[in-house]
């Protein structure tokens, strides 16, 4: 009986830590360690797929935590982005890897172009559908910067 308490108080503490602990930082370099292979789509025709390394995909549906530049989409839908929006994805100055797709958890938001933000939330690996980002962050929120 004892060690089923201690078992149970163990976890109860450790899932106590484990919450009050800040989730890992994601940064720039680690979504660049990403490789690309080119399939048939049958809309597209060849497409350049992305092939996300093992350490990244264990982040997959995890909450982290990441820093960047604020890039507005349209009226309401925005990327964080390794580069301000001068120099970012859309004007052909870096990769797909440098930009990652933002769904806040508050809805729409009205933020600044090139607005530095650190934001938390749930990180979401896309392999499979070209019209998406390869990466996410879900329920997002701004923890510095706003």
């Amino acid at each position: 009986m004892l060690k089923i308490h201690f078992a149970v108080f163990t976890f109860l503490l450790s899932s106590t830590l484990t919450a009050l602990l800040p989730p890992p930082t994601l940064t720039w370099k680690m979504l660049a360690e990403i490789t690309f292979v080119t399939k048939p789509h049958k809309e597209y025709g060849e497409v350049n797929y992305p092939v996300v390394n093992s350490k990244l995909k264990g982040f997959h549906k995890k909450k982290v935590s990441m820093s960047g530049f604020i890039v507005p989409i349209d009226n309401t839908n925005y990327a964080l982005s390794k580069n301000v929006f001068a120099a970012c994805f859309f004007c052909g100055k870096a990769g797909p890897e440098t930009i990652a797709g933002l769904k806040f958890k508050a809805g729409n938001m009205k933020l600044k172009t090139d607005q530095y933000v650190t934001v938390e939330g749930t990180f979401r690996v896309n392999e499979a559908d070209v019209d998406d980002w390869i990466y996410n962050i879900d329920d997002a929120v701004i923890v510095q910067g706003n």
